[in-house]
């Protein structure tokens, strides 16, 4: 009877006790990598807080199957789970590592290596097929052409240094009336990749038309070798307009025929040519020519002190990073009636140190399409873009600017200190499902790259030196693709080029007027 009591006791106090609420919170501050560095790695490794990513990008004589990390730093406080880098690491696909920092952050480790692959034939028509997962080829040659000797031109199918077997790299013939295998090996290990061909009647086709606003890209295929040509008129009109052979280029049987000085939001036809034969005709209509609001900076209110540059009561479009400054100063991005013309007004942005004496940091006059989200201690998180579909090929605008040596940096950049400071211009389209969100805290930092795979295109301008009057500027918007259609559109001055980074020149000042999106070449 005394045992069973105990027992008794021990239960009930266990029931008990497992209804006793915790109600002391743990702190919740992500586990981050601050940095990583890998052997053999040709560009800086690109971080994301948001999707616990780092990227490291590899030249293709790197073995990705065997990485050695080399160094690493995570959030203060923060420890890898086990030792996930004491061995090299398999990084040809995301490898899955643990950051603990009160609980448990799961991280991948993506490496990025681009391969230059080829293979090519004799007489083919239109571009390879490269399945570089599936390891195949397809290859589309005349039906007049003898698929059993079919004659390779070109074929590079591993990372610099593979052996193929058979050997085609310097041409060959093989039969391509059935799948045909090669073997490559690279760094030990060998891939089967399987080579098919098929026969085709057709001798140009007309593949697709990418409609921009004053510009389009008619995409043709034919047979290598021969001579292509392109024509586009007005809808309904009788009479063909050739497209320059100077703006045509070809890869192999494939090829593009670049045509500009359309109009905007109106009809077209295009139509491929290969000597006497003629693709099919493909209808096609260009885009708008939407301009940025308030791109003449003319609107602005004084909200206490934080200058906005929108109307009071409007609908904001840019933002600065005022609400960060005048937490410790006054707006460092304003009006000024000093204008090109003399009338209106400008944007008048300057970097300065923001603080009370040797406490602070350098702030850099900025000003972008988005809005300023809130202040994080004395750092910044913003969201960059607006809603934007159609495809501008410029930027142009008016600026000066008054440089100062740069007087404050981040340890990433103290031997730029006592160095020009460089003011930016640049935009860039993206085709993300959201606005790009941008994080200044050194702990947890996202800042914007150039090379994201969201990114559709992106242009800048630089200045490191004064400029006394305005002076216009204009620089070319570069695509990485002329179908991809975007979905925002990022535009982003700084007096100060690394003012990310809190790294500046205390009295840099860029001026900026009338800028204007070109949609023509």
């Amino acid at each position: 009877m005394k045992n069973w009591c105990i027992v008794f006791a021990v239960v009930l106090a266990t029931v008990l006790g497992g209804c006793i609420k915790n109600d002391i919170p743990y702190p919740r501050i992500q586990a981050n990598i601050v940095s990583l560095e890998a052997k053999g790695q040709d560009q800086g490794t690109v971080i994301d807080t948001v999707a616990c990513t780092a990227t490291l990008h590899f030249p293709e004589e790197t073995d990705i199957y065997n990485v050695k990390i080399t160094g690493w730093s995570l959030t203060p406080g923060a420890e890898l789970v086990g030792e996930p880098f004491s061995e090299p690491v398999d990084l040809s696909e995301p490898y899955a590592v643990i950051l603990r920092l009160y609980q448990d952050y799961r991280w991948k480790i993506i490496g990025k290596q681009d391969i230059e692959r080829y293979f090519e034939v004799a007489g083919q028509i239109g571009a390879t097929v490269m399945d570089v997962p599936g390891r195949r080829v397809v290859i589309n040659i005349p039906e007049t052409q003898d698929i059993k000797s079919v004659q390779v031109t070109r074929a590079k199918l591993g990372p610099k240094g593979a052996v193929m077997e058979p050997d085609l790299a310097n041409g060959g013939t093989f039969d391509g009336s059935k799948p045909f295998e090669i073997a490559v090996t690279a760094f030990d290990r060998t891939e089967i990749w399987t080579i098919y061909v098929e026969s085709v009647a057709v001798s140009v086709r007309t593949v697709s038309v990418d409609a921009w606003t004053c510009v389009a890209w008619i995409n043709g295929m034919g047979e290598a070798g021969k001579e292509f040509g392109a024509q586009y008129r007005l809808a309904g009109a009788s009479e063909w307009t050739d497209v320059p052979s100077a703006n045509i280029t070809a890869d192999g049987g494939s090829f593009t025929a670049k045509v500009m000085h359309l109009s905007p939001s109106t009809a077209y036809e295009a139509r491929v040519t290969s000597g006497e034969f003629t693709g099919e005709t493909v209808s096609f209509t260009t885009g708008t020519d939407p301009q940025l609001p308030n791109s003449n900076f003319d609107d602005w209110w004084l909200d206490k002190k934080i200058w906005c540059p929108w109307l009071e009561g409007g609908t904001p479009y840019w933002g600065t990073g005022n609400k960060g400054a005048t937490t410790l100063g006054d707006s460092n991005t304003m009006p000024t009636e000093d204008t090109p013309t003399g009338s209106g007004w400008a944007a008048k942005l300057e970097t300065r140190f923001v603080g009370i004496g040797a406490i602070g940091k350098i702030a850099a006059g900025n000003i972008f399409a988005g809005s300023y989200v809130k202040t994080v201690g004395t750092n910044g998180i913003l969201s960059f873009g607006r809603p934007f579909t159609e495809r501008p090929v410029k930027l142009k605008g008016q600026y000066k600017y008054t440089v100062a040596n740069i007087s404050h940096a981040s340890s990433d950049f103290k031997s730029l200190i006592g160095q020009p400071d460089t003011c930016i211009v640049w935009v860039a389209l993206i085709d993300s499902d959201q606005p790009f969100e941008i994080r200044t805290d050194p702990k947890d930092r996202h800042l914007f790259d150039e090379n994201g795979p969201e990114v559709v295109a992106y242009g800048k301008m630089e200045c490191a030196s004064t400029i006394q009057e305005y002076i216009p500027f204009e620089f070319e918007i570069n695509y990485k693709s002329t179908s991809r259609k975007p979905k925002y559109i990022l535009v982003t001055a700084s007096a100060s080029k690394y003012g990310d980074y809190f790294t500046g020149g205390n009295g840099s000042t860029l001026y900026l007027d009338d800028f204007e999106l070109v949609y023509d070449y």
